[in-house]
């Protein structure tokens, strides 16, 4: 465990950049969805929503990429990520027409989310107990 301790700047890095791809909701929600889900957004409501989810997505993968070299704030920052990775995942999962559009991303995500989940116990069992 100790190895994915010492070493997980890199997970946080490259999941990360993934993460940050969604930024391309907020400006292109129409080709974004199409390549995430296969549908578009339809009408300027859900557009307004598919361009927030991006730079709230977006957001998320640049935390990560902050975390990865500020050891001090990868709890809080794994934990918000890792609550909108799972909640996304489970999400589509629960949407039969999307399971197969998005399998690259409940795939990235999901192990994501187990990677994270590591992480903390790894880091948890680590750190000396407070009194």
């Amino acid at each position: 465990m100790d190895l994915i301790v010492d070493q997980f700047r890199w997970v946080m890095l490259v999941g990360g950049l993934i993460t940050m791809t969604m930024l391309q909701a907020a400006f292109a929600p129409r080709a974004a969805f199409r390549t995430l889900l296969g549908e578009e957004p339809q009408g300027p409501l859900a557009l307004l929503i598919a361009r927030n989810w991006g730079l709230l997505v977006g957001g998320s993968g640049a935390l990560l990429v902050w975390g990865a070299f500020h050891p001090e704030i990868r709890t809080p920052v794994l934990l918000f990520s890792a609550v909108g990775k799972l909640s996304f995942v489970l999400l589509v999962l629960s949407h039969p027409p999307y399971r197969r559009k998005a399998i690259a991303a409940i795939v990235i995500d999901g192990l994501l989310v187990a990677l994270f989940a590591a992480y903390l116990l790894a880091e948890t069992k680590a750190a000396p107990a407070a009194i």
